[in-house]
């Protein structure tokens, strides 16, 4: 127990001096003097200084304290110099020193290491965004460490030759200060080997308002390689980015630099030092020095050009084809095509067109599959019209029988009486002529019974022309009259005494009323003798001609009235059940109607309606 107890006060302690080591840490924050060369917005060093800021919020763990100086430079450097060492000294005393110094760019390096044994010597030192050759002209100690960049000048002017190959002139537009002069030499020894190639223009001696000047009239084939005038030939200094909007605003050629902090709308592109890795890079640093390492004892390589990034805005202004971009590389600021911007959207009608297609081309096919099964379906209508037609005319044998012996038994009786004359030793003219003419008419009425027969069973395409249905129903009236009296039945007609115009296809016809008077006679079948009648009508009413037959037989069953037209309804034991629907198929097909009803004396009536045709 006694152990347990002693544990949990070693715990309690821990907890205690770890609360107040907390408490300690936050009340006194780590303090971190910055120096920025020339303004406090002079790029690229503002820009710098800013992403520094950012990523030491983002990587450290301890509280941190950052003020800002700027290393102003300009005639009176000197003066302004040893006031901002004793500024310094006075805001940081003895017992308040920094934690770290940064400074951003060669000038705040070169001023601290002027200034190192005044100001805060033993503070350790961390030289960020400065090339590496200028590190060279630095006495670093161990209480100083590094992040240089290296800026590949041949690669920047490849750049520009690369992505422009018709370049002949590139003007060089810098400053005229201490650290410009250093990187006009620079350039000039560093590409020594483009000459005769391309002509440098160096505008370093110009003030920048006669730099515009010469900007806005260069020839032919030209580009602008910028970097920040820090001090001009005229002593005036330019901070922000007011002097390369006015530069962009006149020049007459593309612009190209050496560092991403110009990257914002003006510049072409290409390889070009980034803000955001020498931040990066540098911040990390700092946490390492502020958790205790030796400066002297970190080793930074220099940081090298990244892909290289273009302003897809100036290649469309300038008219540089992607395909002469340098590999690897990051076009940024693309206006999003219609096809990116409206994808989906497009996608989507698209996909809606596509289906409208589909179900158009599917409604097609299925017409003309309707199309197709309909002529199939008047092709078999048709063929089953012809053969309900050879039954019809099964049905009527005796009737044809009967209509034939008249004429012809006539035929047989005039012949054996010209036989007989002609034996007389004197002929009577006047008689032969008269029993020749006839032979003539009952050959001829024989001879309109078969072409009726025939009319009736042959397959012949449909002619439609102009018809009196009085006509056809007295035709169809003569062709059933001997089937009639056969079967001992009555037929009645009641034929209207105005012409019945139609149009239509006198054989089809004449098959749709030869079924409903069949029908008719076929129902009386069971009747007594007596009680066997059909009455036939045709009136005409307004827009119609109406034909009808009604019969004395038992009616149609009420449930059944619905589908007598069917195809194979019948209420004959032995009927097919097509009569009526081919009858149907026909009148429809000539744009009447047909009906079936129960008469309230008993027996049925069917009526047919088919449209006047004048």
């Amino acid at each position: 127990m006694s152990e347990v107890n002693s544990a949990l006060r070693l715990l309690i302690v821990v907890g205690i001096l770890f609360s107040a080591s907390v408490n300690a840490v936050s009340a006194n924050p780590k303090r971190i003097v910055l120096l920025q060369s020339n303004g406090p917005n002079f790029k690229p060093w503002s820009e710098y200084a800013k992403a520094f800021r950012q990523e030491l919020e983002r990587q450290s763990f301890l509280p941190i304290a950052v003020q800002s100086f700027p290393i102003s430079i300009g005639s009176d450097s000197e003066r302004a110099e040893r006031q901002l060492v004793a500024y310094l000294n006075e805001l940081f005393p003895d017992n308040a020193l920094p934690d770290l110094i940064v400074t951003f760019g060669a000038p705040a390096a070169a001023f601290v290491q002027r200034n190192r044994a005044e100001l805060f010597p033993a503070t350790p030192l961390l030289l960020a965004a400065i090339d590496q050759r200028r590190v060279r002209d630095l006495s670093l100690t161990e209480n100083d460490a590094v992040v240089p960049v290296w800026i590949d000048i041949p690669a920047l002017f490849e750049n520009i030759l690369q992505i422009l190959p018709q370049t002949k002139t590139i003007a060089v537009v810098t400053g005229n200060s201490p650290n410009d002069k250093f990187w006009v030499e620079e350039i000039k020894s560093r590409l020594e080997s483009l000459s005769g190639r391309v002509e440098l223009r160096f505008l370093n001696e110009l003030s920048f308002e006669e730099v515009l000047k010469q900007t806005a009239n260069l020839p032919k084939n030209s580009a602008i390689f910028w970097v920040q005038p820090q001090v001009d030939a005229s002593g005036a200094t330019h901070e922000g980015e007011s002097a390369l909007r006015r530069l962009y605003a006149t020049a007459n050629a593309p612009i190209f630099s050496h560092d991403d902090a110009f990257f914002n709308g003006e510049i072409v592109g290409g390889p070009m030092t980034s803000v955001t890795q020498g931040s990066r890079v540098g911040a990390a640093v700092a946490v390492r020095i502020l958790a205790g390492e030796k400066p002297g004892q970190i080793a930074t390589p220099a940081l090298q050009y990244g892909p290289a990034k273009f302003d897809w805005r100036e290649l469309k202004r300038w008219n540089i084809s992607e395909s002469l971009l340098p590999k690897p590389n990051e076009v940024l600021f693309r206006r999003p095509s219609a096809w990116e911007v409206y994808r989906w959207q497009v996608l989507a009608v698209s996909a809606a067109i596509l289906i409208q297609a589909a179900l158009i081309i599917g409604l097609l096919y299925e017409r003309r599959r309707r199309l197709l099964a309909e002529v199939e379906s008047r092709q078999r209508m048709a063929e089953l019209a012809h053969i309900n037609r050879y039954s019809m005319a099964g049905e009527l044998t005796a009737s044809i029988a009967h209509e034939l012996n008249q004429p012809l038994g006539a035929i047989l009786v005039n012949a054996e009486t010209l036989e007989e004359m002609l034996r007389a030793p004197t002929l009577d003219v006047a008689e032969l002529r008269e029993i020749t003419s006839e032979i003539r008419r009952d050959d001829q009425r024989a001879g309109r019974v078969i072409e009726h027969i025939r009319s009736l069973v042959k397959k012949v395409p449909i002619e439609v022309k102009q018809l009196d249905l009085n006509d056809v129903a007295r035709d169809t009236l003569a062709f059933i009259s001997s089937l009639a009296i056969a079967r001992q039945v009555q037929v009645r007609h009641v034929l209207a005494q105005v012409p019945l115009p139609i149009m239509g296809d006198s054989t089809q016809l004449q098959q749709v009323l030869l079924n409903l008077i069949v029908n008719a006679l076929d129902a009386t079948a069971d009747k007594p003798i007596s009680e066997r009648v059909i009455i036939v009508r045709t009136e005409r009413s307004e827009g119609w001609i109406e034909f009808s037959t009604s019969d004395s037989g038992p009616g149609i069953p009420p449930d059944k009235l619905k589908e007598v037209f069917e195809p194979f309804f019948s209420t004959k034991p032995s009927g097919m059940g097509m009569g009526l629907s081919i009858a149907r198929t026909i009148v429809e097909s000539h744009g009447g109607t047909i009906v079936a009803q129960n008469q309230t004396r008993g027996g049925a009536t069917i009526s047919i309606k088919l449209p006047v045709k004048l």
